[in-house]
């Protein structure tokens, strides 16, 4: 059981083959970012397919390959349409969007960085994905926005911290004490591959699960 009292991204991918996809360190020492650089995300499924759209391209940014998410979305693909999604340490947003993409009805983002925040709110208006679905953006510490985050549970919650800086036990017990899945929610989970994954509640349970050289990433069911 994760220890409920547990103290308090971004990026918990490795550098990997080229990719479309990045993710911000949502963490204070990460370092600067080059003035004035960017890089891109890729859409890879749903109504935004193949869309591109412009991230920062700074120290702390780790790719998320393709091949990773079309794992994932391939795992979730029973879950996503029309699902309440939280992506928890956003950087580029990748995850959240790509749900968005494929018709999830709601996702919320939490991401430290305040440029990686205010990029993340000009991607969802250049895909219009007000239009199509409700978002936020929360910038700030994720630990402490999950405590007041939402009054309703997700039913997908993207949980990606940077690697080594001791978050993955405390974000879990933050939804946990903040109710913030119910039966039937998914918890994507991943990091790095030296790091022993917490324990988790009884009612919780890996459905999926997958380890590299580098990261273990997997699929968490609440029953």
């Amino acid at each position: 059981m994760i220890p409920l009292s547990a103290t308090m991204k971004r990026v918990s991918r490795p550098t990997r083959a080229t990719s479309s996809a990045k993710k911000r360190h949502s963490s204070k020492n990460a370092r600067a970012p080059s003035a004035n650089s960017s890089g891109q995300i890729r859409i890879i499924g749903g109504q935004w397919r193949g869309r591109k759209l412009p991230v920062l391209n700074a120290e702390g940014l780790r790719p998320t390959t393709d091949r990773n998410k079309e794992t994932l979305f391939n795992w979730l693909m029973p879950n996503v349409n029309n699902a309440r999604c939280l992506d928890v340490f956003a950087g580029s947003g990748g995850l959240g969007l790509e749900a968005l993409s494929r018709y999830a009805s709601h996702c919320d983002f939490i991401e430290l960085d305040k440029q990686a925040a205010t990029q993340l709110k000009s991607n969802l208006t250049l895909v219009n994905a007000s239009n199509t679905a409700a978002t936020g953006v929360h910038q700030g510490d994720a630990l402490n926005i999950l405590r007041g985050i939402s009054d309703a549970p997700y039913d997908i919650i993207f949980v990606d911290p940077p690697f080594a800086k001791g978050l993955v036990a405390p974000t879990l017990a933050a939804i946990v004490d903040n109710n913030l899945v119910q039966s039937g929610s998914v918890i994507y989970l991943e990091h790095e591959s030296t790091l022993v994954t917490p324990s988790l509640p009884a009612h919780w349970n890996i459905i999926k699960d997958k380890q590299t050289s580098a990261l273990r990433y997997m699929l968490i069911e609440v029953n």
